[in-house]
Order: structure tokens, then C-alpha cells, then sequence
């Protein structure tokens, strides 16, 4: 093919779904020359599966990328149809908002912003090369793309985004398609290209139900499921009081039954996941129904969610129904559904195979070892979901602009965020399947909160130019607030006759004596809101917001303080720094499994070391001990006047 010289930028961003947009928007906001490719204008920003931003775990991501300076969760606000926070009952490290989206309002925002912002430029093409000149010591950097059309741009930077289309394919039944999501353009010469060079890629596969017009369904036959009262920005720049007299749109539940399960059962061996055609390795956390139906043949039936695509379309989304079964089979099991007698299918639903990048491949920056100035990000990386892939976008955004510019790079840690939590344990552990953040991943959960987000991230997000001066005073002013209302609480009495209407009318016991507002606040039922009647001297900027922050401050401090101190014991091996390019198989007492895994993925430091899979204990003892023998041969070299 006859290339030509197209120009050159600083960074090249390969895809714009959720990961690309926020590495392209970090890029330009950070002052880069940034271009990003996309196979079609008409994809940015899509949802092709689910229409909903959030979810457990994957709603902290949002808050957080929010907290950074990233896009998704004001996004999210301005295109809400309804909002929820999941696991209310529970204790406040497991609520997690979850918002239906209007999914065509969610793309058209993204790309109106894209097309709007300075020192970015959005342009249809597929990349077909990444270019690299060679660096030494078998490693290279990447210098820029080359396009399908000959096209060769020079960059600074490469950012890969690229989510489900690398080599993919979509599959229902018999048919086989080479094509991405929503039938777009399979992008099939990038990973051969990647792979000549000799990065290691994996194959891996996901999934979506169909699309049902809502006029076919009778939802008086369906569970109705409303949206809260009361809901809560994802965003610090949405006003609180944004929805206030929002009218939300109502979700439902269906489910399954005997004769669903029946008819999959009789079509098995027409099943792609049975009959060996599919090789991809899906998702354990959102398994097809097929998939759900053979692996738990006890279960009597399975929950669907009906959730609307958007406020102007008729499609909706039937979560929990993902198949690859062909599509008058599909037709027949929806039809077997209390509610779907009539169904209409819009979309059929289909399995999709596609290439990803083994993620041990990285450091923590989403840099790649042996590319430099090469990043990946999203799906490419081998995760799943649209809140994983823009936490990853955002991250490799900074870090590009950062080695650019010079700048300090951000590695979050597992103490800090869920995303650094989620990129840890892609980056040490490696994923063997679609990788899905949820809360149980952390170890630090309770001192990684929604509420919270801001107060562990926006100094960062300042730091590095994301998060501009005034939103920054704001985050500030909020913070001193929270201190100081925690401070006021621990101070503030209340006498029996004050308190005991309250508590009695809630059904609680009576105070026989003056009672802290602290502690009243410690309660398990009572929260911010219930004390408004009696507390009357509350700051007037005092939000609701401050007032969940300060009423789960209080309830878990014990808690809270556990967590730190086990953070403080953990930050001594995270401290403890690695020698780049050791040869662990060359240390005495290592086992041969860990020399291997240790030197082909060269951790930062022990911390990290201690969390690669095949590193076992008596490995990171050994490993101490090694460390601290190399401590002390450099400090007597210095000591003899040899350095």
C-alpha cells in the first residue's frame, strides 16, 4: 500500500468508546495536540450493550472519574431517565448509583463535546498499524499510526482504545459475521500488526440480549421498578438540586420460567458456546442465558430487567436475556416470558469475539514495558464495561500528557481507588476472562466510597491540571465544611426533651440523659436528613451531600481506623522500591515460578510484587531478605568511597 505523510499531533487516541473519549479529552484539556480515530462518527460514545452508566462497583469508577476531571459522570447526569442506589440496605461501602441512560443523548453529548473542545481533532479511519522505531534492548516507541487509506500521522503518544472490534466477530446461531458491535466495521489488520511485534494478545468474548419494541410488551404483567426519590449527581459540577421534579422513566422484572429453559435446552446443540464454534472466553459475571440455564439447571427461574434505551425510542433492553442462540430460537424463548407473548424483536441478540491485550504487559501508568510511549486502555486491555474502560481512558490520558510534558505520572494504589485497584490487578494478576470491577475486589472498600471520591482524588485531578482552580476552591470549601460539621457534632448536646419526641416517633428507645448529636448520628436508623427538625445549627452551606459524608464518618469511624491502620502496615511493602531489569531467577531461595513471573513483569515494588500470582509468601520473605542485602552492599560501596 502507498502511504502518505497526513501530519503529525502529540497524542493519537485509536477508538473513541468510553475509554478513547476520555483519554482524548484528558490529552486536549492537558494542552496536547490530540487526534482521535474512530471506525465510524456515527459509534462515539455508544452503548451497544446496556443503557445505563453505574452499578456496584462500577458506580464508584464514575464518581472517581468525576473526581479526577473526567467526563462520564456529568455525562451520565444530563442524560439520566432514572437513577437508583443499589444495596441500600447494606452498609455505605456497598451503595453504588446506577442510572438508566438515554443512550442516543449520551452519544450525541460526547461527540458534540469532542467536536467542541480545543486541541482536539475527531476523525473517521481505521488505524491499521501502530509505528514504532526501535529504542535497544529488543524494546521500541511508538511514533505514530497508520491508517487503512495510507495515511501515516506522527504522535508523541499512542493511546490503543479500541473495545470489542479488533478481529471480531459476531455470531447468532449458524450465522457468522466478521463485524463489530451494532453490525460496525470489524477492525481486522491492527492485531496482526500488534502481533508481529510481538505483544501477546488474548481472545476473548462478550455478549448482548435483544432489543424488544416497547409496544409489544405488556408491562401490567411485569414487575414495576421506580427509580428513588431522591437523586444523587454523579457529578461534583451538577447542582444538587438538578432533578429536583425530574419525572423518572419506570423500569421493570421479568423472568424466565420452565418453559423458557425447556426450549433452550432442546436447542443446545445449536448453540454457538456448546457446539465449539465461539473460542473467546466470556464474562463470568454476565453469563448468557444459555450459559445460566446449564450451569444452574436447579434454578426455577432467572430475573430479566426491561430498561428503556432511551425517552424518543422504542427499544428496549432486556437485561440478563445475552444469547447467541439463533434467532427464531430467540424469538421463541422471549415469547415463552409472562409479558412477552407478543414481542417484537428490533435487534436479535449476539455473541462477539475479539482481540485484547494481555494487561501484565503494563505498568500501573497503562504504559506498556517493552513499547514505550505506547498505552492501552478499555476492553483493549481485557476488561469489561463502559465505567472499567473510562477509569482506564482517563489514566492512560494523564499519563501520555504526563511523559509528554514531563510531569509527574499518576499510579493510583489499591488504597486510594477503585481504580487503581482495578488497573492493579490487571497489571500484577493479569485476566483470564472479561475482568468486571465490584466491590468486593477491595480490600479497602470502607475508606473507598462514593461519598468520598472527591477527598481521595480531586487533589490529583488538580495536581495534574484536570480539575481547574475554582472547582478546586469549591472542593476545599466542601471539605473544611465536613471537618468542621464532624467537629460541631462531637460538641453539640441535646436534652432528653429535644431528642425523645424524635426517637420514639422512629420507634427507637428514649434518652434517659443529654445526648452528643455525634452519637445520635452513630445510630444504624438515623441519618443526616432525620435530625433537620432538631439540629437548627447546621451551617447554611451545609449540602446533603456533606451531610451523608459526615453522618458515614461518624457511624464507621472505628472501622474507618482499622482500615487506615492496615494501609499504613501495608504502605511499608508498597515503600519498599525494586531494582528496573532485575534477573530474579538469578536470587538464591526464589522458586523458579516466581523468578520467572518477578523478572518477565518487573513490579515497582514488593507491595505489588506480593500480589502476581505464583508469588507465594516464602518468595516475598526471600525476597526482603535480597533487598535488604542489596541496601546494605550499596551503602558500604559508598562508605568505601567505590560510588
Amino acid at each position: 500500500m502507498i502511504t502518505y505523510k497526513a501530519g503529525d499531533c502529540d497524542v493519537a487516541v485509536v477508538g473513541a468508546g468510553h475509554a478513547g473519549i476520555e483519554a482524548a479529552l484528558a490529552c486536549a484539556r492537558l494542552g496536547l495536540d490530540t487526534m482521535l480515530f474512530t471506525l465510524s462518527l456515527d459509534a462515539v460514545g455508544n452503548m451497544p450493550c446496556n443503557p445505563a452508566i453505574g452499578g456496584t462497583g462500577k458506580g464508584h469508577l464514575v464518581y472517581e472519574i468525576d473526581a479526577l476531571g473526567g467526563e462520564m459522570g456529568y455525562a451520565a447526569d444530563r442524560v439520566t431517565l432514572q437513577s437508583r442506589i443499589l444495596n441500600p440496605g447494606k452498609g455505605a461501602a456497598v451503595h453504588s448509583k446506577r442510572v438508566q441512560a438515554d443512550r442516543m443523548a449520551y452519544r450525541t453529548y460526547m461527540k458534540s463535546l469532542l467536536e467542541r473542545t480545543a486541541n482536539l481533532s475527531l476523525r473517521q479511519a481505521q488505524v491499521t498499524d501502530i509505528n514504532f522505531e526501535d529504542i535497544g534492548n529488543g524494546r521500541k516507541r511508538a511514533v505514530g499510526v497508520t491508517t487503512s487509506l495510507g495515511a501515516v500521522f506522527g504522535a508523541k503518544a499512542v493511546i490503543i482504545a479500541t473495545g470489542t472490534y479488533l478481529a471480531s466477530r459476531t455470531i447468532t446461531g449458524e450465522a457468522i459475521e466478521i463485524a463489530g458491535p451494532d453490525g460496525m466495521t470489524s477492525a481486522g489488520k491492527l492485531p496482526e500488526s500488534l502481533a508481529r511485534t510481538g505483544m501477546r494478545l488474548m481472545r476473548f468474548k462478550t455478549g448482548t440480549p435483544p432489543r424488544i419494541h416497547a409496544d409489544s410488551i405488556d408491562f401490567s404483567k411485569l414487575e414495576v421498578q421506580h427509580g428513588d426519590s431522591e437523586i444523587i449527581p454523579f457529578s461534583s459540577r451538577t447542582p444538587e438540586d438538578a432533578f429536583v421534579g425530574m419525572k423518572q422513566i419506570d423500569c421493570h422484572i421479568a423472568y424466565t420460567n420452565g418453559k423458557t429453559h425447556e426450549i433452550i435446552r432442546k436447542n443446545l446443540d445449536r448453540s454457538p458456546l456448546y457446539s465449539g464454534v465461539i473460542h473467546g472466553t466470556g464474562p463470568r459475571y454476565c453469563p448468557s442465558i444459555e450459559d445460566k440455564v446449564v450451569r444452574f439447571a436447579d434454578k426455577t427461574r432467572h430475573q430479566l430487567f426491561v430498561e428503556p434505551c432511551g425517552a424518543d425510542t422504542k427499544e428496549i433492553y432486556l437485561q440478563g436475556f445475552s444469547s447467541s442462540l439463533p434467532e427464531e430460537v430467540q424469538t421463541e424463548m422471549l415469547r415463552s416470558i409472562v409479558g412477552f407473548e407478543n414481542a417484537r424483536i428490533m435487534r436479535t441478540a449476539y455473541a462477539i469475539e475479539y482481540d485484547c491485550a494481555d494487561p501484565t504487559q503494563m505498568y500501573a501508568t497503562l504504559e506498556f514495558r517493552d513499547f514505550e510511549s505506547l498505552y492501552g486502555a478499555g476492553q483493549f486491555n481485557g476488561t469489561s464495561g463502559y465505567e472499567e474502560a473510562a477509569a482506564q481512558g482517563l489514566i492512560a490520558g494523564i499519563n501520555a500528557a504526563m511523559k509528554i510534558k514531563g510531569g509527574e505520572p499518576v499510579a493510583l494504589t489499591r488504597d486510594s481507588s477503585y481504580i487503581g485497584t482495578l488497573i492493579d490487578d490487571l497489571v500484577t494478576k493479569g485476566t483470564s476472562e472479561p475482568y468486571r470491577i465490584m466491590t468486593s475486589r477491595s480490600e479497602y472498600r470502607l475508606l473507598l466510597r462514593q461519598d468520598n471520591a472527591d477527598a481521595r482524588l480531586t487533589p490529583i485531578g488538580h495536581r495534574v491540571g484536570l480539575v481547574d482552580d475554582e472547582r478546586y476552591e469549591k472542593f476545599l470549601k466542601k471539605q473544611e465544611l465536613i471537618r468542621s460539621e464532624i467537629s460541631r457534632a462531637e460538641s453539640t448536646f441535646f436534652s432528653p426533651s429535644q431528642v425523645n419526641g424524635l426517637l420514639v416517633g422512629m420507634g427507637l428507645s428514649p434518652a434517659g440523659g443529654g445526648v452528643r448529636l455525634a452519637d445520635l448520628l452513630r445510630r444504624p436508623q438515623i441519618g443526616w436528613k432525620d435530625l433537620a427538625g432538631i439540629d437548627v445549627g447546621r451551617s447554611p452551606g451545609v449540602t446533603a451531600a456533606i451531610g451523608r459524608s459526615v453522618t458515614v464518618e461518624l457511624k464507621y469511624e472505628g472501622y474507618i481506623k482499622r482500615e487506615l491502620a492496615e494501609v499504613a502496615r501495608n504502605a511499608k511493602l508498597e515503600a519498599k522500591r525494586l531494582i528496573p531489569g532485575t534477573d530474579y531467577t538469578k536470587i538464591t531461595g526464589l522458586r523458579i515460578e516466581a523468578g520467572q513471573k518477578l523478572t518477565a513483569m518487573q513490579p515497582l515494588n514488593v507491595g505489588q510484587a506480593s500480589r502476581i500470582s505464583g508469588v507465594s509468601p516464602a518468595d516475598i520473605s526471600v525476597l526482603l531478605v535480597w533487598l535488604a542485602s542489596a541496601d546494605r552492599g550499596q551503602t558500604e560501596k559508598k562508605e568505601d568511597g567505590r560510588e
